[in-house]
């Protein structure tokens, strides 16, 4: 099992910049598939950037070009920086560990867009 725990959250203005970290626990994160998810007030949870164990990465339409996605597996963490935030950024963002038929979620953090 892994514990994950988000943090880098907050409020910035539109065309900001924040930089989202996921500290992971235990000695085999290399192994997992890792993700970044988001939940808006009142809809669904999406995915928002993935990465492989090996580095390959997939975005969403809407984050393509502003978002990027990157891990270390020497650190445990994977990191999500969000560049030219809009206000439709705005949302809980999620941590995910996927291994074989096992997904872990963290508690999420906050990003809130606005000015």
């Amino acid at each position: 099992q892994v514990q994950l725990v988000e943090s880098g959250g907050g409020l910035v203005q539109p065309g900001g910049s924040l930089r989202l970290s996921c500290a992971a626990s235990g000695s085999i994160f290399r192994l997992y598939t890792m993700g970044w998810y988001r939940q808006a007030p009142g809809k669904q949870r999406d995915l928002v950037a993935g990465i492989s164990t090996v580095g390959s990465t997939n975005y969403a339409d809407s984050v393509k070009g502003r978002f990027t996605i990157s891990r270390d597996n020497a650190e445990n963490t994977m990191w999500l920086q969000m560049n030219s935030l809009k206000p439709e950024d705005t949302a809980v963002y999620y941590c995910n560990a996927i291994l074989g038929p096992t997904g872990y979620w963290g508690q999420g953090t906050q990003v809130t867009v606005s000015s």
